[in-house]
């Protein structure tokens, strides 16, 4: 299916929807998203969203469950199941209101740190997949490879993805007991939900699953060491985290060798895009990119980890 033909019929499946939730109005849908693996509209309060090509049925109707039983934490959908356009499985959503860019001393760092400190509390549904965090980043980087091969800045990215423990590229399970991950937690994953005075909720459920919960810090804490998040904010985040109970890192001292691993992996991914982008519009890497690479390099200095073994 072409763009030109999912859009006006996703837009119409989101009016539909939108009427039956008795928000309907004149007005047109709007396109918050179009991208290739994912596409998502607005009609007055209803969200749709197509989601990517090849999303397993299945495993996306235990995550639109899960978000269903946690409506404290995750936004919970308007369906229990999802729709079929086409080739795309596609949710309908409330429409909550967004983190606000142009105001970030007013980001919720501290909401959004007790939220995944709930849902890595939170009991393991049954038949729940993996977090697909890892395997994001995996992808991330054959797409660099595929793409920039030759790219001067994909070298030291390159090297620190070689640095990286076997469960962070994805090639083994992540160790330890899995808990409820969000999977790609960022600012633009949290909305306020449209009741009164609505709480901020945790959206998109596409990567939750089952995983190491370090993972969910891991952005954060990746922006922090590549001196893209300031300390007091990194202090606000990992605070309210650890005041509400998360799991990921220990009660009180330095929380970096429960992150590490999954800080580096998520340096990488970021980077891997960065080149990967860069390299296709044919231009520089702009100060953020570069220094997403920057950090690659210093990572890339450290020694691979050993091989295991059956005994290891």
């Amino acid at each position: 299916m072409t763009a030109d033909t999912l859009l006006p019929e996703l837009a119409a499946q989101a009016g539909r929807a939108a009427h039956r939730a008795a928000d309907g109005c004149p007005c047109t849908a709007a396109v918050l998203a179009d991208r290739p693996d994912a596409t998502v509209v607005r009609h007055a309060g209803t969200v749709a969203k197509a989601h990517a090509p090849g999303t397993d049925p299945a495993a996306l109707a235990h995550r639109l469950a899960t978000a269903a039983r946690l409506p404290g934490i995750l936004l919970p959908p308007l369906t229990p199941r999802p729709a079929v356009l086409h080739d795309r499985l596609v949710t309908f959503w409330p429409y909550g209101t967004p983190v606000d860019p142009a105001t970030p001393d007013a980001a919720p760092w501290e909401a959004a740190a007790t939220l995944l400190a709930r849902l890595h509390r939170s009991p393991v549904p049954p038949a729940l997949p993996a977090m697909r965090g890892p395997a994001k980043a995996a992808r991330a980087v054959a797409r660099l490879r595929a793409a920039a091969p030759g790219h001067p800045a994909a070298r030291p990215v390159l090297r620190a993805w070689a640095t990286l423990p076997a469960w962070a590229r994805a090639e083994e399970p992540a160790p330890g007991p899995g808990v409820l991950c969000h999977g790609d937690l960022h600012l633009g994953q949290l909305v306020r939900h449209p009741a009164p005075d609505g709480p901020w909720l945790l959206i998109d459920v596409d990567d939750l699953g089952t995983g190491t919960p370090a993972w969910d810090l891991a952005r954060p804490a990746a922006w922090y060491a590549c001196g893209l998040l300031s300390p007091e904010e990194w202090n606000r985040f990992l605070t309210a985290y650890r005041a509400a109970g998360g799991p990921a890192v220990p009660a009180g001292g330095d929380p970096w060798d429960a992150l590490d691993a999954a800080a580096r992996a998520l340096t990488v991914q970021s980077a891997a895009r960065a080149v990967a982008k860069a390299a296709a519009a044919r231009r520089p890497l702009d100060e953020v990119e570069q220094a997403v690479v920057d950090a690659c390099d210093r990572m890339g200095r450290l020694p691979a980890p050993p091989p295991r073994t059956r005994d290891t």
